[in-house]
């Protein structure tokens, strides 16, 4: 399903559907358009946003050092890191509101890719695991 939208000099398609294919429109108004080299660079930017997103929500930038860090510093870089991350996040989510099965799968691998680096076990030497959890035993009423 297709809707047309009407602009002051061109009439522009917006898919509400899957879509395969180069031609687009994404984020902003003529980017990519028809080339394929504009295509596979918006590929590579929505992977590497995506990518940048799972590593801003997975690490510590900003970490209290003691007596002489100031908590009201500390919790506006926390909260300029938090707003970088979200606005990120949001233009992959407007990028992939395109429709387009590449844009999607894009998104996706460089959430994966992102992930597998900076929160799976995959990479982590043992002593950076943190402490497991465990449940503290319940006393037993008889």
């Amino acid at each position: 399903m297709t809707t047309m939208m009407q602009h002051p000099t061109k009439k522009m398609m917006m898919h509400m559907t899957f879509f395969w294919g180069k031609n687009m429109e994404m984020l902003f108004a003529g980017w990519p358009g028809s080339r394929t080299g504009m295509y596979a660079l918006a590929l590579v930017f929505i992977f590497f946003l995506s990518f940048l997103v799972e590593g801003l929500s997975h690490s510590r930038f900003v970490k209290p050092s003691g007596p002489n860090s100031s908590s009201s510093s500390v919790g506006l870089a926390q909260t300029l890191a938090h707003t970088v991350r979200v606005g990120l996040g949001y233009l992959v989510m407007l990028a992939v509101m395109s429709f387009n099965g590449g844009v999607f799968l894009a998104a996706v691998a460089g959430h994966s890719l992102g992930f597998l680096l900076f929160r799976s076990r995959v990479f982590k030497k043992p002593d950076d695991q943190p402490p497991a959890k465990t449940v503290a035993a319940l006393p037993l009423h008889h």
